[in-house]
């Protein structure tokens, strides 16, 4: 058995390229960029309103000026025609483009008008006040963007301002689903007293989805280990299996043996981690990476993000994943020597880790209110209210 840093290394060294393809910028959400993204012009593109109000020279203010003559309403797209001489203003709405003669805002709560006249009502304004310039955000030709980078719905707004309606990302790996067990059954399907539905199958597409991943193969296998095989061999072709259930050492705990027999090269079975100590990585030769995970639910959730979900950031080439760390609202004590993982909830102001009571890891409700996991250390036997708990995010 190896310590869940040692598994984490193991899983990291597998890591390779899916190779990179170009997606539409409405499909590119949650995949990873795999191309440097820059500037087409500065931004703003020109002196940009950020107020409705009235745009002035400063230097008519200087002259004691305080009531103005509007000569051209401004609007958001359309450029001034006229320029303003002394005594002169524009009416200008936000977003606007200020005209190169005006150099300063005064927002329309600080202005009365009669007619065509605006009169200033505050005793003091600032050159350039409610003027976003040119080019503050960004200049021209910078790189905005550094890949990798994993594409969140705010970043499709900085793509799309930057004028990029299609992207070059990561492609995605094709990853086969077995899932084992004679007691599981479809989820549509009647059960009696002894049998239970495939949770697994839709909690690992549900996990893969987050990625983009949708399975190129998904099935259920009986214990039959000659069906079993035939299976695996027919998925040799994907880049990752996923298979969940009899990983263990029990009598029905097949998988591992039927693996080897399939050719594949055994990495690690057996992490000092509570849940999902039988966890079993391997490989085939010019095939794909093979994730044996424990057939608990929470196990199944554990393992994935420990170990498919650190194959997947290294494979992206995405920066290691951070662990959040907050206050811990509970207290635990366990009794193995083992880095044990939890569900949690993450709320309140400050905000707090609370634990969320779970009966074992084969407890269907165990995450079904968390926001993520806490994370007991294999040396920390006891965890103490308010003291600082690692939690990784679900």
């Amino acid at each position: 058995m190896i310590s869940l840093q040692q598994a984490q290394q193991l899983v990291k060294q597998q890591a390779r390229s899916f190779g990179k393809e170009i997606v539409l910028l409405e499909e590119a959400t949650g995949r990873v960029l795999n191309e440097p993204v820059a500037a087409d012009r500065d931004y703003p593109p020109f002196n940009r309103a950020t107020m409705d109000g009235m745009a002035i020279n400063m230097a008519d203010w200087n002259d004691g000026i305080r009531t103005f003559t509007w000569i051209e309403m401004v609007f958001a797209g359309k450029a001034a025609i006229k320029s303003i001489g002394k005594g002169e203003c524009y009416k200008i709405m936000t977003g606007s483009a200020v005209p190169e003669c005006a150099n300063t805002i005064i927002r329309k709560e600080d202005i009365d008008e009669i007619e065509n006249r605006l009169s200033i009502t505050v005793s003091s304004i600032t050159p350039g006040q409610n003027i976003a310039p040119k080019g503050t955000d960004i200049k021209k030709e910078i790189t905005v963007i550094a890949p990798p980078f994993y594409i969140k719905p705010g970043t499709i707004t900085t793509l799309a301002s930057l004028g990029y309606d299609e992207v070059k990302v990561a492609s995605l790996p094709s990853v086969a689903i077995i899932t084992t067990g004679d007691e599981v059954q479809p989820v549509e399907a009647a059960v009696n007293d002894v049998q239970i539905r495939n949770s697994n199958q839709h909690l690992l597409k549900a996990l893969l989805q987050h990625w983009k991943i949708k399975p190129a193969a998904e099935t259920h296998v009986k214990d039959d280990a000659d069906a079993l095989l035939k299976t695996i061999n027919s998925y040799k072709r994907t880049d990752i299996i996923i298979l969940s259930g009899a990983v263990s050492a029990g009598d029905a705990d097949f998988v591992p043996e039927v693996l080897v027999k399939a050719g594949a090269e055994k990495i690690f079975h057996k992490v000092a981690i509570r849940p999902g100590k039988p966890a079993w990585f391997g490989k085939f030769a010019n095939g794909p990476v093979v994730f044996a995970l424990p057939g608990n639910p929470f196990s199944t959730f554990v393992t994935f993000k420990l170990f498919i979900e650190e194959f997947l950031v290294a494979c992206f080439g995405l920066p290691e994943r951070q662990l959040l760390r907050l206050p811990f609202n509970g207290s635990r004590i366990k009794k193995t020597d083992l880095d044990e993982f939890f569900p949690v909830m993450i709320g309140g102001d400050p905000a707090v880790v609370t634990p969320v009571a779970f009966n074992t890891s084969g407890d269907i409700t165990a995450m079904m209110e968390a926001d993520g996991l806490g994370w007991q250390p294999a040396d920390k036997m006891e965890l103490a209210a308010n003291e600082m708990l690692s939690c990784m995010f679900a």
